[in-house]
């Protein structure tokens, strides 16, 4: 449920989240067809393959997701963003994180004018809140504009955006 509910927008087939997990083929089948057959999941053929992704018109979608996010401890970045930073204008996780898998390292990007000593105090005591590591990296609005063919490529889990000098949590957090 991690690798779908984690970041909703995340589409996989039979063999790769069996490849991802290191588990039989068979097991993953059982467990997507149950979930699938409780609506939590949406099948959608594609030729030969099947994609799964979250039904994200189930009833309780948003109730699996924020437990989902509260499990990992993404609630707890979230609230690391409420005014400690400065003038934070974006924060998003890439890496295993945002494809919905629980390694234990959360690649977190922060863009805007950080006070980097304060983002440490703060990255150290969220680790021990959720067991996990945090590797940061702080961007410049115009290193982020630089690497955005790169991110691009990334899947993103969108945490935070400064919506019109207001900070606010996404919808997505």
């Amino acid at each position: 449920m991690l690798k779908f509910f984690l970041n909703p927008g995340t589409r996989a087939y039979l063999r790769e989240i069996a490849g991802e997990f290191g588990e039989s083929t068979n097991a993953i089948r059982i467990e997507l067809n149950r979930l699938t057959k409780a609506k939590l999941l949406k099948s959608e053929p594609d030729g030969r393959i099947v994609h799964y992704r979250a039904n994200k018109q189930h009833p309780l979608f948003e109730d699996i997701e924020n437990v989902v996010k509260k499990y990992v401890g993404i609630d707890r970045l979230v609230d690391l963003f409420l005014g400690e930073l400065g003038s934070v204008q974006q924060a998003f996780i890439i890496g295993d994180y945002a494809k919905g898998i629980d390694s234990g390292l959360i690649d977190l990007v922060v863009v805007g004018s950080i006070e980097s000593e304060t983002l440490d105090r703060l990255i150290i005591k969220t680790e021990q809140l959720i067991s996990r590591k945090i590797r940061t990296l702080v961007l410049t609005e115009g290193e982020l504009v630089d690497l955005h063919d790169r991110l691009s490529k990334e899947q993103i889990l969108l945490l935070w955006i400064n919506d019109s000098g207001n900070q606010k949590p996404s919808k997505h957090a």
